[in-house]
């Protein structure tokens, strides 16, 4: 399996949750199969089948993140020296050609993307078309509406 690129924060995030699953979510779980257990017949009980569908869903969510974790190669953007490139971790100050609106993201790993919170994933159309770019350069952007341009006004790595 090929590396799975994360911020710090990104890595974090997945360890809290890794943490939450197997601390909070499984002993739920099974005390809900033990519980719906002390009810008797099995073949007809409602409770019983959710709580396993359940523990399936928790089970391979665990295992899911683990692996991930485990492929991971962490990026703190504050060590980066990328000589003012827009690479994986930066944060970026944009201007739309068209419009003259400025949006700031960062470039993160996959499972960090939020789009309301100013970070796109690395294979995001918009983050492509960036990679590599310096302040001052116009990227081309696919966008659905058409091909998008912006200006890069400015990177930083935080």
């Amino acid at each position: 399996m090929s590396k799975i690129p994360l911020t710090v924060n990104g890595a974090e995030k997945l360890r809290a949750e890794l943490h939450y699953m197997k601390t909070v979510e499984r002993p739920r779980t099974i005390a809900a199969i033990a519980e719906a257990r002390s009810h008797g017949d099995l073949s007809e009980n409602a409770e019983y089948d959710a709580a396993k569908e359940r523990q399936g869903f928790v089970e391979g969510r665990i295992k899911e993140v683990e692996s991930k974790l485990a492929n991971a190669q962490i990026i703190d953007p504050k060590l980066l020296d990328a000589d003012g490139r827009c690479v994986f971790g930066a944060t970026l100050d944009l201007e739309d050609q068209e419009t003259g609106a400025r949006v700031s993201y960062q470039i993160v790993g996959e499972d960090e993307a939020d789009i309301k919170a100013g970070k796109i994933s690395i294979n995001s159309p918009i983050a492509r078309a960036l990679i590599g770019k310096f302040a001052g350069d116009v990227a081309e952007v696919q966008a659905p509406g058409g091909v998008r341009e912006y200006e890069v006004i400015a990177v930083s790595y935080q």
